[in-house]
């Protein structure tokens, strides 16, 4: 277990974290019957018991087009310098262009990628009609981690390894996660734990 040391108890929040915000994939509505974002929440609420851990239905769900869903989380979802911010597939792709001009205290992404993969579908939500500026989101982030499984069915690995490469985040591999769409994600919150908590003692 990767936390296994801490106790619950213990544990405090690292840098100065005032709110987690969780981001789906396209077509995930509405979010909390989707993969493990509810479940996610819900684990978090006990690890960071007095900050939001924010959950909500994104608009446009389906084309999931940054127009919308950036404004959004700024607006909204109230994303700042003191956010963790966590997303899923295409919300990672919110969460890099985010990156490029707002600052943030953490990123999580899982399954993330840098182009349309020759899919209308994602090149409608125009993310990928323009370079990307790595160096940005290099120094906008405190820390970021990201998670990928070499036999994921929807983003081939090599799109993860160039995202890696590219903002020289931490990358935690698996072998047999697919997409990770499934209802619980304990690795993750174990994940979260180690690398954004600490104990009083330390």
């Amino acid at each position: 277990q990767i936390a296994s040391f801490f106790k619950l108890e213990e544990m405090t929040i690292v840098s100065g974290i005032s709110r987690v915000i969780i981001l789906p994939g396209n077509g995930c509505t509405p979010i909390r019957k989707c993969n493990w974002y509810a479940y996610l929440q819900q684990e978090l609420e006990k690890v960071f018991p007095n900050i939001p851990i924010v959950l909500e239905d994104m608009p446009d769900p389906y084309e999931a087009k940054e127009i919308i869903w950036i404004p959004f989380i700024l607006n909204q979802l109230h994303c700042d310098e003191n956010t963790l911010i966590i997303g899923h597939s295409s919300g990672c792709c919110a969460i890099l262009r985010l990156l490029e001009r707002q600052k943030v205290k953490g990123a999580i992404i899982v399954s993330a990628y840098h182009t349309d993969l020759g899919d209308e579908s994602e090149t409608i939500s125009g993310y990928f009609n323009r370079p990307w500026n790595w160096e940005a989101m290099k120094g906008n982030a405190e820390k970021i981690v990201q998670l990928g499984s070499r036999d994921d069915h929807l983003v081939p690995f090599k799109e993860m390894v160039f995202v890696n490469q590219h903002i020289n985040s931490e990358f935690v591999i698996f072998e047999e996660e697919g997409h990770f769409m499934f209802r619980k994600f304990p690795k993750l919150v174990e994940i979260i734990k180690e690398r954004f908590c600490t104990s009083p003692s330390e």
